[in-house]
C-alpha cells in the first residue's frame, strides 16, 4: 500500500526535531483557502437527475465524473470494476479515471481552486490531511450515501452492509461523516512460516523469546527484522499495539488526546527500550534505515530477515518477489511478558482508504454514487481476492479461498475478538507521520536513545496540543 514517492530523510528528521515543530506548509494552505471557500457559493455543479430504483441518489446520467485514486499496494482493479458498472448504468457519461502515488502534488492546488474531482481515494504518504479538509467545510457529508439502498438489497441501506466503525472513523468532531473507509487492514508482524519451520524455530510472543531467536537467526545470517526506514511509520503498526499490551488501550487513548505526560508513561518507555534493543543488539537488517518499502519487503521475501511489520496489502504489494513455498503469515506483535495488561492477541486493525467527495465536486451525486457500486458485494470480493485485504463490507470475504497472508491475518483478527486497537494517527498527520515516525525510525537507527525519543516525541505533542491552528480531537 505504502508510500511511493521518496521523502527525504534528512529532510524528514530536520522538520522531525525543529525547534517550532511548525505546522505542515499544505495544512496552513488548506486553511487560508477553506476558511473563505467554504462560506461562498458553491461551483455550478451538473444538474441532478431524477431519483429511480436503480438511481436512488439521483445522478444526472451524462454528467462526466472524474475520480482520482490512490494506486499503492491494494491496486485500482476494484474501482475500475465499479466504474464498469457504473458506465453501464449511464452510458452518456464521460467517466475520467487518474490513479496516482501523490494524492497532495496532484489535488492541493485544485481544492484551493475550488476545481477538485467528483470522488478522490485521498490515501498514502502524500494524501492531504482528511481532518483539515472536514474542519475547513472541504468535503460533502456521506450521511444520504449511506442511507441510500444497498446494490444488493434495496432493502437494506448501505449503512447496513458495512461492519461497524466505519461510520465512526468518518466523523471529524460532529456528526457529519466526511470519509467513506473501504479497506479493513490487520496490522502486524509478517513472517516466512516455512523458513522458520526449516530452523526449528516458533514465532515468538514474548519479548525475551523474539531476543533469543533474533539472537539465533543472527547466527544462521539472517537478520530478525527489517521494515521501511524511509517511511519509519510502518514500525507504529505493531510499536502501538505492543505498547498497549504492556499498559492497556488507556495509554494510546491519552496518546491520542495529546494529554500531557501521555509519552511518558512506563509502558511506552518499556515498548522504545525494547524496539532499541533490537538495533542495538544488531538483530535489524543493517540497510534498513535507507530502505524504502519495496526495498524492506524484498529483502524478507529474499530471506534476509525473518520479521517486517506491515499490513494487509503486503501479501499482493510483495508478490512479485515471493518465493514459492514461502507460507506469508502474519502474527500480532510479541508481547512484553507475563504482566502485559492486554494479551497476546491485541493487535491493531482499522479500516482504511478513506474516499471522499469533495464539496466543490461538479458530480458529488455521481461520486456517491460510483461509491455506492463498489460497495456491492461483487466488486468487494473482487477486491479480496486481488488486493489480499478484507473491506468494510460485512461478509464480503466469506466462503472465499483465501491466500495463506490474508488467511493468517483473518485468524488472527478473529483470536483477538476485542482486543483491538485502532489509535487515531489520522487526527494530527504531520505531528504522527512526520514528527513522531522521525522519531522512531531514528531510534531504530540506534542514532537517538529511547529517552531521548521519547522526550523529543512529547516536546512535539505538546506543541500540537497548544497551537491554537490545529483543531483538537479527543475519544
Amino acid at each position: 500500500m505504502g508510500p511511493l514517492p521518496e521523502i527525504n530523510r534528512r529532510e524528514l528528521i530536520k522538520r522531525a526535531m525543529a525547534a517550532g515543530l511548525l505546522a505542515a506548509p499544505m495544512t496552513a494552505a488548506l486553511s487560508s483557502c477553506a476558511a473563505s471557500g467554504s462560506t461562498g457559493p458553491r461551483p455550478v455543479e451538473a444538474g441532478q437527475g431524477s431519483k429511480a430504483p436503480g438511481n436512488p441518489l439521483g445522478v444526472n446520467g451524462s454528467a462526466p465524473l472524474e475520480v482520482v485514486v490512490f494506486d499503492g499496494g491494494l491496486g485500482v482493479e476494484y474501482v475500475k470494476k465499479a466504474e464498469a458498472d457504473y458506465r453501464k448504468a449511464f452510458p452518456d457519461t464521460k467517466l475520467t479515471h487518474v490513479a496516482t502515488q501523490d494524492i497532495q502534488t496532484r489535488l492541493q492546488a485544485r481544492f484551493v481552486g475550488r476545481t477538485p474531482p467528483d470522488l478522490v481515494d485521498n490515501t498514502g504518504a502524500h494524501s492531504l490531511p482528511t481532518a483539515a479538509l472536514a474542519d475547513h467545510g472541504q468535503l460533502t457529508d456521506l450521511r444520504t450515501l449511506l442511507a441510500a439502498p444497498s446494490c444488493d438489497d434495496p432493502a437494506v441501506t448501505v449503512s447496513e452492509t458495512l461492519i461497524p466503525g466505519v461510520a465512526e472513523k468518518g466523523r471529524f468532531g460532529g456528526p457529519e461523516i466526511w470519509t467513506l473507509n473501504y479497506a479493513y487492514t490487520v496490522f502486524g508482524v509478517w513472517y516466512s512460516k516455512s523458513l522458520l519451520r526449516k530452523h526449528g524455530w516458533e514465532y515468538p510472543k514474548t519479548w525475551d523469546a523474539m531476543l533469543r531467536l533474533c539472537a539465533e537467526a543472527k547466527k544462521a545470517g539472517i537478520a530478525g527484522w527489517t521494515y521501511a526506514g524511509t517511511y519509519p511509520y510502518y514500525l507504529q503498526w505493531t510499536l502501538y499495539p505492543f505498547i498497549a499490551k504492556i499498559g492497556g488501550a488507556d495509554v494510546l487513548t491519552a496518546i491520542d488526546n495529546l494529554e500531557p505526560n501521555a509519552w511518558r508513561h512506563p509502558a511506552v518507555k518499556q515498548a522504545f527500550e525494547a524496539y532499541h534493543e533490537l538495533a542495538a543488539k544488531g538483530y535489524v537488517l543493517r540497510s534498513t534505515p535507507g530502505l524504502n518499502h519495496i526495498q524492506s519487503q524484498t529483502a524478507w521475501t529474499k530471506g534476509k530477515a525473518l520479521f517486517v511489520p506491515n499490513g494487509t496489502w503486503v501479501e499482493t504489494e510483495a508478490q512479485a518477489t515471493t518465493p514459492r513455498g514461502f507460507e506469508m503469515t502474519m502474527a500480532p506483535a510479541s508481547g512484553l511478558d507475563a504482566s502485559d495488561a492486554m494479551p497476546f492477541e491485541t493487535l491493531w486493525a482499522q479500516v482504511g482508504e478513506a474516499f471522499v467527495v469533495p464539496r466543490d465536486a461538479k458530480n458529488p451525486q455521481g461520486g456517491m454514487e460510483l461509491l455506492r457500486r463498489m460497495l456491492s458485494k461483487e466488486v468487494a470480493q473482487q477486491f479480496t481476492l486481488a488486493s489480499s485485504s478484507l473491506t468494510t463490507v460485512r461478509g464480503a470475504a466469506d466462503g472465499l479461498d483465501l491466500p495463506s497472508g490474508l488467511a493468517s491475518a483473518a485468524t488472527a483478527l478473529t483470536a483477538a475478538g476485542s482486543n483491538i486497537v485502532s489509535p487515531r494517527t489520522d487526527w494530527y498527520q504531520n505531528l504522527n507521520r512526520e514528527k513522531i515516525a522521525g522519531l522512531i525510525g531514528e531510534m531504530m537507527a540506534d542514532r537517538l536513545g529511547p529517552a531521548a525519543a521519547i522526550t523529543a516525541i512529547q516536546r512535539a505533542a505538546d506543541a500540537t496540543a497548544k497551537d491554537p491552528t490545529v483543531k483538537k480531537y479527543h475519544h
